[in-house]
């Protein structure tokens, strides 16, 4: 069996059958998406990164050692999932620009693929990344 780490990205939430919301209510759409799981809204996750285990460990070990964002990381391995959103975007960029120095050519590509995702975040911030170890 072998493990891997799986970046998803939110590509969609369905809200309901009738897409055409009007702009002024946009806000109150996005309201809705927040909370969204208690309306019944259902998430589509599209798989934007997949890394071997050992090797995703290996890339976040380039992260400064004790820094919160090496913590939230670390949570993959621990706890199997974790969820990356708004919050956690200029945390975790300013961690992965530090690091890229010490990172290998294909960790360096990693880190690339989740600035660009942070910073989809951080312009849509209904968007949110989950990141789940798995078993194939």
């Amino acid at each position: 069996m072998r493990e891997s780490v799986v970046f998803s990205q939110l590509s969609r939430k369905f809200v309901d059958e009738n897409d055409n919301v009007p702009a002024g209510a946009q806000q109150v759409v996005y309201y809705s998406l927040a909370i969204g799981h208690h309306l019944g809204i259902i998430d589509c996750l599209k798989e934007v990164l997949v890394c071997e285990y050992q090797a995703y460990e290996a890339w976040i070990a380039t992260l400064e050692e004790g820094s919160q964002a090496r913590r939230k990381m670390d949570s993959v391995p621990r706890y199997g999932e974790i969820v990356i959103d708004q919050s956690h975007v200029v945390m975790l960029a300013r961690a992965l620009d530090a690091a890229k120095s010490t990172q290998t050519s294909e960790q360096q590509g990693w880190s690339q693929v989740l600035l660009d995702i942070l910073q989809t975040i951080q312009t849509e911030p209904a968007i949110y990344l989950m990141v789940q170890k798995r078993y194939d």
